[in-house]
């Protein structure tokens, strides 16, 4: 599925990760990924209230933590910036359509 939402065809997802070489390119493909699949589920299940949207974006975060040893097993890991420049992707999303979401609700189901 191709997204629609304007916003988020034209953001450029994990600017910040692809710009540091710590993080692994392969896997930050992997997140953005996720994040993509994230809001085609918005687009074609349509959540109206925050309650369906967090039930999306935290399937989506379980996701990051499965992604989380991948980092590991190459000398990475979701560390300080990549957390940050994830929960503000997950934040530009709520906003993008429409939420006005609690960045840490969005992704409370993290553990990293």
């Amino acid at each position: 599925m191709e997204l629609t939402n304007e916003k988020m065809i034209e953001y450029s997802i994990f600017k910040e990760m692809y710009e540091d070489q710590y993080f692994p390119n392969n896997l930050v493909d992997k997140g953005k990924n996720i994040l993509i699949d994230l809001c085609c589920k918005i687009e074609n299940e349509k959540p109206k209230t925050l309650e369906e949207l967090y039930t999306l974006t935290h399937n989506a975060t379980n996701k990051f933590n499965d992604l989380q040893e991948q980092f590991y097993e190459n000398d990475s890991e979701i560390e300080t910036a990549a957390r940050e420049c994830i929960a503000m992707d997950f934040e530009f999303i709520s906003k993008s359509y429409g939420f006005e979401a609690d960045t840490e609700d969005l992704i409370a189901a993290r553990d990293w």
